[in-house]
């Protein structure tokens, strides 16, 4: 799809540098000046050949544009089947995990034809995922989600990169991505250690936090019931409304006032420095596997804050 979108542009070029090098050379002999004392008749060209000229490089911009546009909106909209895989870059490694818990370090195990979603963040400084093969370079930067999909179309190694200078030892940030055949993958998948999936990594570090003591799954804690609330709208305090995804989770749990829920106040303490970003991941991960949205009470929306503590309640402990 890119490469068609590249070599139309690429043609074009070459077809407009040749015409227009060709027209300079003709023109050149046939309309020289033959004498000194030569004056050329003037010479006003038909209002048909004015707008040749004209509409037809609009038009083939038009194209471009509206070609580019489509390739763009396709490149930034990962499939809803796509294959969940969560990265993190640190100087001067790629740290991957899949959804059944294998981890990877500068290697990535793929199945071949199908898309694979990769949810990026930096632990320390701007890093840039690339893959030259898959037509996929994305900025990775640090406190931000960047979302990245490709689809290999052939089993094969393909090398991985990190294409912004992120400090002394940036050229060694390289890897490799194993595209395999599905069955190869799956026998891949289950041949390789695991200390369980990632949603059991993040309950597990959900219970270790404290967190399950005040978001209650009936909804009856200090803090909002979680289960459905991944990828619903969530009510704010101050009016707005914001869609719980991996990067409101993800604030929610580094940031907690930031955005406070409606009905909660607050009193959640920072995990800041306590989580590592695989740890956020897994948390989300275990988030996102309590339940599909549902059309609830905005008080039951999710968010790291709680509610106000009855006056006859002591003040909870940072937890």
């Amino acid at each position: 799809m890119t490469d068609n979108l590249y070599f139309f542009m690429v043609a074009v070029t070459i077809f407009f540098s040749f015409s227009i090098f060709l027209a300079i050379l003709i023109f050149a002999i046939k309309y020289r000046r033959r004498s000194p004392d030569e004056v050329p008749p003037q010479f006003h060209g038909p209002p048909a050949l004015e707008l040749a000229w004209t509409l037809g490089p609009l038009v083939i911009v038009m194209i471009m544009f509206a070609w580019g546009a489509h390739v763009y909106f396709a490149v930034s909209t990962p499939p809803e089947n796509a294959l969940q895989i969560y990265g993190v870059g640190k100087q001067w490694m790629w740290k991957l995990q899949h959804m059944e818990g294998q981890r990877e370090i500068n290697e990535l195990h793929i199945p071949v034809g199908v898309p694979v979603k990769v949810t990026l963040t930096s632990e320390d400084v701007i890093h840039s995922f690339f893959v030259p093969d898959f037509r996929t370079k994305s900025d990775v930067l640090p406190g931000r989600y960047t979302t990245v999909w490709f689809e290999a179309t052939k089993p094969g190694r393909y090398h991985l990169f990190c294409a912004e200078y992120c400090g002394t030892r940036h050229s060694g940030m390289t890897g490799w991505i194993y595209a395999m055949e599905p069955h190869d993958y799956q026998a891949w998948l289950s041949g390789g250690a695991s200390e369980g999936s990632m949603a059991a990594g993040g309950q597990k570090l959900f219970q270790d936090l404290g967190c399950a003591s005040c978001h209650l799954p009936d909804g009856r804690g200090r803090a909002p019931s979680l289960v459905g609330v991944f990828g619903s709208a969530v009510k704010l305090a101050n009016g707005s409304t914001v869609k719980a995804d991996e990067a409101y989770i993800r604030e929610s749990i580094l940031q907690p006032n930031t955005k406070i829920a409606a009905g909660f106040q607050p009193i959640m303490p920072t995990f800041q420095g306590l989580v590592t970003e695989e740890g956020v991941t897994q948390l989300i991960e275990y988030v996102r596997s309590l339940g599909q949205p549902q059309a609830a009470a905005p008080g039951a929306a999710a968010s790291t804050e709680t509610k106000a503590p009855p006056a006859a309640r002591p003040q909870p402990d940072a937890k």
